[in-house]
């Protein structure tokens, strides 16, 4: 069993020496961003130029769903978002400290990206995982 967590996602990094982060791959002939490693590039089709970056942490809530219906052992309802990041990549999580009401969520919202226990879950190691999620700034 580690003490460090594990990360919840490959594109979740926990640096040894420094505070978690996203990282996404950039395009370097047309600027697209994308979670996860990849050779060509699905918007202009160029090889070998995608170089890994570290994500912003600021961004807007682009989308939403409030899930209440789920698995056995997850809570709802929960909101499942997608952010689009201040650098241009669009990340998929769950949008935390706000009411699941459409009343109190409004899109354009500004939001951050914060870290925390990924509610608790645990391999079969007792090795424990850090996850990312969003919330209103």
């Amino acid at each position: 069993m580690s003490d460090k967590p594990l990360p919840a996602v490959d594109f979740l990094k926990i640096p040894d020496d420094g505070e978690p982060y996203l990282e996404g791959h950039k395009c370097q002939a047309c600027g697209a961003i994308f979670l996860g490693v990849r050779n060509v590039c699905s918007k202009c089709g160029t090889r070998d130029q995608i170089e890994p970056m570290k994500l912003a942490n600021k961004g807007s809530l682009y989308a939403y769903s409030i899930v209440h219906r789920s698995f056995p052992g997850i809570e709802v309802p929960y909101i499942s978002a997608i952010v689009d990041l201040d650098d241009g990549a669009s990340v998929k999580g769950n949008l935390i400290n706000v009411d699941p009401d459409p009343d109190k969520i409004e899109f354009g919202m500004p939001i951050e990206v914060v870290y925390g226990d990924a509610l608790g879950r645990k391999d079969r190691d007792g090795n424990s995982y850090l996850s990312y999620f969003f919330q209103p700034r």
